[in-house]
């Protein structure tokens, strides 16, 4: 089932605890070494990254400092911070919601004067090709963020009603469970552009969640656009994958994404959209 609708207020993708997770995996180091590191009990460590809630400003500041994360911006997640909801004017992107074993997943149709791009599938075919037929779009391409099954899968079902280009970071080929024809495949280069109708979708490489990750920045009249996929979450990141790629992930984000006008609107891949604003101020990866 596909489901047009403006972006609208929803819960981070990323508690506390998943954000301590990925912080510690990422620089491949023990709860025991958080824990002596914070000056917290290897119980307190473990119980924050199973989801129970701090008993104390101080022992989220504590276990931010250990893991080189901000604390205020920690503290606002686990009092509930979501990024402000855009207008919901979004003339140019409707959003497809798919699922992948109740795990919701977005991919997006950007359109213009017809013509028509896919980031992502949302792991809903269907519902990509339903959008497409139902505003009558000729689509240009396929722009994949990154390789995994929740944002790959069902290409090839849209490659049969439509042969066009795929985009994917050439390290992350080996992911893709059905792999499209040779001449089909072209790895976005940075700096690139497509052209949809007038608009411009210009490509970032942005390794970290993936070796391969990209971003589509969108430049249009007005506040412009960026699909992140898994690189960036609302007050998070994506899991480095693999964990070596940690410090690449957040140098990819600060050098590429961050760096946008602030008032960039950030689609990801799971969770609510949110600005280049917003994660400069609320982001706890970065300051």
């Amino acid at each position: 089932m596909f489901v047009l609708r403006p972006e609208t207020p929803m819960p981070l993708e990323d508690e506390l605890s998943d954000i301590l997770k990925k912080a510690r995996n990422g620089q491949q180091r023990s709860v025991v070494d958080v824990a002596r590191a914070s000056g917290l009990s290897e119980v307190e460590v473990s119980d924050l990254e199973r989801g129970q809630s701090p008993r104390s400003r101080e022992q989220v500041r504590a276990v931010a400092k250990a893991l080189g994360l901000r604390a205020e911006p920690l503290a606002q997640v686990v009092d509930g911070w979501t990024p402000e909801a855009f207008p919901s004017s979004l003339p140019h992107v409707e959003t497809v919601f798919g699922s992948i074993g109740g795990y919701e997943v977005k991919g997006y149709v950007v359109h213009d004067r017809g013509e028509a791009v896919l980031v992502d599938t949302a792991y809903n075919a269907g519902g990509m090709l339903a959008v497409l037929a139902g505003r009558n779009l000729r689509l240009r391409a396929i722009c994949l963020t990154h390789g995994h099954s929740d944002h790959a899968e069902g290409i090839e079902a849209i490659l049969k009603a439509y042969p066009v280009p795929v985009y994917l970071g050439s390290d992350d080929l080996d992911l893709l469970s059905w792999r499209p024809a040779q001449q089909l495949l072209h790895v976005p280069q940075g700096g690139e552009t497509l052209q949809v109708g007038g608009l411009t979708v210009r490509f970032m490489p942005t390794p970290g969640h993936t070796p391969g990750g990209v971003c589509y920045r969108v430049e249009q009249a007005g506040a412009p656009i960026c699909f992140v996929g898994d690189t960036l979450f609302a007050g998070s990141i994506g899991r480095s994958n693999p964990a070596g790629l940690y410090e690449t992930h957040l140098e990819s984000v600060r050098k590429q994404v961050l760096t946008l006008v602030p008032d960039t609107r950030l689609f990801p891949g799971h969770g609510p959209a949110t600005t280049v604003r917003e994660e400069l101020l609320h982001n706890p990866f970065y300051s």
